[in-house]
């Protein structure tokens, strides 16, 4: 992990805030090319009820709209969650260079977790991938946001059952 591994990460968690203000899953997404932030984006899958809102297509989409180009080949991808299979897809597609990600995602996790399509040396294109970059802050904010929905979903239930008795 560098310095700017770091830097970037950070940005990546604001993304995520946002998301989590937005009751959507707290994931963030910054793309950068020569050490500037080319675009950045969040979870918007709930909103939009588009299953294919996640932080890393959507600012992959800003980044090529930006560039007139649909190759990203010197750009670094900072997420905060390991790339799910479509993500994954999405970013050997776009050529990206490296992806840095904050916490595994043992369920859905496609660079490491569940396989590693990034470094797959049966696509036409691999990325270098760093792994664990704040993985602490990256897990604890998705562990904050799941624990808050099922107090909700207890106290919800609890509320039901006081009003039938």
């Amino acid at each position: 992990m560098t310095l700017d591994d770091a830097h970037f990460m950070t940005l990546a968690l604001e993304e995520a805030k946002k998301a989590a203000e937005k009751n959507e899953v707290p994931i963030g997404a910054v793309l950068v090319l020569d050490n500037e932030v080319l675009a950045s984006a969040h979870n918007l899958r709930e909103s939009t009820q588009n299953a294919t809102t996640h932080a890393e297509i959507l600012a992959i989409q800003k980044a090529c709209n930006r560039l007139g180009s649909w190759r990203l080949e010197n750009a670094i991808l900072y997420v905060t969650l390991e790339p799910c299979p479509m993500c994954s897809g999405a970013i050997i597609q776009s050529r990206i260079k490296r992806v840095v990600f904050g916490a595994y995602d043992p369920k859905a996790g496609c660079v490491g977790s569940l396989m590693n399509l990034l470094e797959d040396h049966r696509f036409n294109h691999q990325c270098e991938v760093t792994s664990g970059v704040l993985e602490k802050e990256c897990g604890e904010i998705l562990s904050q946001f799941f624990r808050q929905i099922r107090h909700k979903k207890k106290q919800e239930k609890a509320s039901g059952n006081k009003a039938n008795n």
